[in-house]
């Protein structure tokens, strides 16, 4: 009988985000959209990539794709399921090297079906996770911490 080979093994880079941190953000949690696409704020409807437990609520962190439906912004955006990226948290993220970062708010970027950033700016700083995971959010961010 073959042994299967370890997939977190194999994608030590990437992955290495997506399993750890610190998810301070479950399903219904509200968002600031730190972008300037006309969306104002965000509630969370759906998480990607998460695991499931049986009465646990989903929940996200720093860098984690959602989907968000937008309560307050222009009328063509408002009431609609987009999807979006977290870029802060107020929960403390623990970084490899024992440091703790925390956000004064919760916040995230609304990206289009194709995975483009729908806004040209982004307010505010970005969490160096979703930079790391997300490379067009780089060019964007203004300061990543």
């Amino acid at each position: 009988m073959a042994m299967k080979k370890s997939r977190a093994v194999s994608a030590k880079g990437i992955l290495e985000y997506r399993l750890h941190g610190s998810r301070g953000l479950p399903v219904g949690a509200n968002l600031v959209c730190a972008d300037n696409s006309g969306a104002k704020v965000l509630r969370i409807v759906q998480v990607y990539r998460t695991g499931s437990r049986l009465r646990r609520r989903p929940s996200a962190k720093v860098g984690d794709l959602v989907t968000v439906a937008v309560k307050k912004g222009t009328p063509d955006l408002k009431n609609k399921l987009m999807k979006a990226i977290i870029i802060r948290q107020r929960y403390p993220v623990r970084r490899r090297d024992g440091l703790r970062v925390v956000f004064e708010d919760n916040a995230a970027v609304l990206v289009t079906p194709e995975g483009d950033i729908k806004g040209t700016e982004v307010k505010g700083p970005v969490a160096k996770e979703a930079v790391d995971l997300w490379p067009k959010l780089s060019a964007l961010a203004s300061m990543v911490v």
